[in-house]
Parts: structure tokens; sequence; C-alpha cells
């Protein structure tokens, strides 16, 4: 069983407002193990909106319209899902009296606009609004021998989420057949999309009855596998058989399959081993830290460090030669290098982690004039070896920034993996 949301309203379709309610209702559709396949926002055109309601009603099981309800000339969605449904909108008078009681009640008159907020949809139940004026309407129908769900709810988050929670969601989970979803996802950091695909296509295709998506951006590769079922159990398992197959294909490049990211991750292998880190960083101008210090209970692994940002302040804080900055360069290896064992050697920590490079716009000066943007070196020092990999990335200052942020991590990562020493 599928769902499809209709956002209805102009001010979502500019650069300043967006559609936050379909969010809502994703997550509580699929507490009753409900799928969106589709989520639309449309302006406040008859025309427009009527044909999305017709598209959606065509393919969904269940549409759920937000916003639209209101007493204004542009408030459509009423009309727009009558015509898509072939049905008349018809005034309710006893919704109408309860609209003139209220305003009565606060002493005040009731513009004639807002009676239209009492026009129900032919064979519509009227679902109370605790929070505002304009009622909701739940609609069973059959269309073409499938049965339809049709819900209208208003705009505003704070009516539609009480109103949902309240009454459509018991209504839903009384209406529809018993139905679980499961999910996990996979996360994978710095191996391209098309490498990740080609290894495990084969695997998911085989299952049918669950759906995988693959999202890539900003380092990482996340798998998210769901599928439905009328048991939990029975959902979670073919979600658990399938990402048993894919964990023994990709292995140890998988760093989380129950949803922590790079950073949780490191500092728990860190603190499974009873070991520290500190960080010296200069082009990522302290967003390796952040990113870490971003976890609750980090303190107990990372120590902290320093934004070396300066030339200067290599040598002060990181015990840099000041000669090996002016010689090779700050974006060097041999300065990488030396930072990582620097701040090791400073903090006492276990680890030394250092990032320097050029993120641009501008490209470097003085021993880095002809070294090109993007250029960043990362080193990791633990005492007896100093690893230092060399990086060639691509894209504006933040991407190239938070690139080299990812790269330190997994760097951490590999590492404590492939050491048998900790």
């Amino acid at each position: 069983m599928i769902a499809e949301i209709i956002a209805a309203g102009s001010e979502m379709l500019t650069p300043y407002r967006q559609d936050t309610n379909s969010l809502y209702l994703t997550e509580q559709l699929n507490d009753l193990g409900v799928q969106v396949a589709f989520k639309t926002i449309v302006g406040d055109n008859l025309e427009h909106l009527t044909g999305a309601a017709r598209n959606a009603i065509s393919r969904a099981d269940i549409v759920i319209f937000s916003g639209g309800l209101g007493p204004t000339e542009d408030d459509l969605t009423r009309e727009a899902a009558a015509a898509a449904l072939g049905v008349e909108v018809r005034r309710d008078p006893s919704l109408l009296a309860e609209m003139y009681k209220r305003y009565a009640a606060r002493k005040m008159v009731m513009p004639p606009n807002n009676a239209k907020q009492a026009d129900v949809i032919e064979g519509a139940t009227v679902l109370a609004n605790a929070n505002g004026s304009a009622p909701g309407q739940f609609l069973e129908t059959t269309i073409g021998g499938y049965r339809k769900i049709v819900i209208l709810l208003p705009g505003p988050p704070g009516e539609l989420k009480p109103m949902f929670a309240q009454v459509v969601k018991p209504m839903l989970a009384a209406a529809l057949p018993p139905q679980h979803l499961a999910r996990r996802t996979l996360r994978m950091a710095l191996i391209p999309e098309s490498q990740v695909d080609a290894r495990t296509a084969p695997i998911y295709k085989e299952f049918t009855d669950v759906e995988t998506t693959i999202l890539a951006g900003h380092g990482e590769i996340q798998l998210h596998f769901v599928a439905s079922k009328t048991t939990l159990y029975e959902a979670q398992g073919r979600v658990d058989e399938l990402t048993g197959l894919v964990e023994a294909e990709m292995e140890d490049a998988i760093f989380s399959s129950h949803g922590e990211n790079l950073e949780e991750v490191v500092l728990l292998m860190m603190g499974l081993r009873h070991l520290t880190l500190a960080a010296a960083e200069s082009c990522t101008g302290g967003l390796l830290a952040s990113r870490l210090t971003a976890v609750p209970g980090s303190s107990r692994y990372f120590l902290g460090g320093a934004v070396v940002y300066s030339d200067a302040l290599k040598t002060t804080f990181a015990g840099v030669p000041a000669e090996l900055v002016a010689t090779e360069g700050p974006v060097s290896e041999p300065v990488a290098k030396a930072l990582a064992e620097g701040i090791r050697a400073r903090t006492g920590a276990s680890f030394g982690i250092s990032i320097t490079g050029i993120a641009g716009p501008t490209p470097g000066t003085g021993p880095d004039a002809e070294k090109p943007i993007g250029l960043v070196y990362i080193a990791l020092a633990d005492g007896s070896q100093t690893r230092v990999k060399e990086l060639n990335l691509l894209g504006n200052r933040d991407r190239i920034r938070w690139w080299a942020s990812q790269h330190a991590l997994e760097l951490i990562r590999v590492t404590l993996l492939e050491s048998q020493a900790f």
C-alpha cells in the first residue's frame, strides 16, 4: 500500500518557504506500514491542483493533502479534490453554525468568506480542528474497483500534526490491514557510488520484496533497505537477510549498519581500545574537531587540539620547525607529518591527526604558490609510525574542507581496523 502527499500553497514554490509537513506525515505513515511513493507541491491554481489530485488518486492508495483549506480565494484544495473525485462540494449547515458560534463566543463577527470552511466534499467525514478554524476531511471511496482514501488536512503544522496524531492516524489504523515496515541503512565512506552499485546490485535485485535506495553525498554512500510485511518479524527478517549478504560483499568498507555516523564510529572504536586523539587543523579550521565534539561523550577520547592556520602557530602549538614550513611550504607532506607528531606530543594523546591544504578560492602563497587548489595532506601519528595521505580534492571551499575532514576520519578508522597493536 502506497501513499502520496500533496502540499498546496504557492509560497512553497518560492525560495523562502518549504514543505515540512510531508516529513512528519511520512514518518507517521511509515509507522502504519504505509510507504510514501510520491510527494507533490502545487501552487494555488485550481487547474494545476485538480490535475495533481487526479494523478495522485490514480496511482496511490492513500492521498493526503496539506494546506489550502482556509477561507480565501486561493484556498482551493476542497474544490480540486472534489473535481478529481467527480463529486460535489456541499456547505454543511451544522459546521457553519458551529463556526458562527465560535466567533460569537469570542465576541467577534465572522467574515463572510469564512463560511467557505464549512464546505465538505460529498461523502467525507469532517475532522474537528481543535487548534484552528479549518476542519479536515476524511473520505473512503472506490474508483475502478480500487479502494482509495483521500484526506484533507490544514496547512499550519500546529493544526496538522495534532489532527493527524489524534484523529487521522487512529482512523487509518482501523481502516488498513496490519502492515509493518522494517528498515536498515548501511553507510560507507569515500567509495564511488558506481562501484558500490556494481558490487551490490546482483545481491539486492534478488530481493524483490525489499526496496533498495542508494544515496550519495558528502563523501558517503548510504544503502537504504525497506521491507513491508504483515508482521514486523517477517519484515525485519528480510531486511536483515539482505543486509547480511551486502555486508559480506562490502566487508570493512561499511562503517555503520545501524545508523551511526563516521565520527561516532571512530570515537566508539577508540573507546573500545582505550585510545585518545588530538588534532592540528589548518585548512579545515576546526571542522574535524567540531564533528567529533558533536558526539555526546566525545571528551573521553578526543582531547582537543589546535587550529594552526598561520605558519607561526604551526610552530608555537604543534612544534613544527619554522625552517621546515619555510622550505617545504605549509601544505606539504613533511609539515603534515610534523603537525600530527607535534600535536600528539604536546597533548599526550594516543594519536595525533593533522590536516593542511589549499581550500581556495585563491591559490597558496610563498612556497605553496604553485600548488593547486584542492591539494590536501592528512597525517596520522601513533608514536611508532606516521601515515600521510595526499589528496587532490575538487569543488568549492566548503566541499574541499568537508571532504578533508571525511578523509581524516576514515584514515583513523582504517588505521584502527588494520593495526594489530590496538
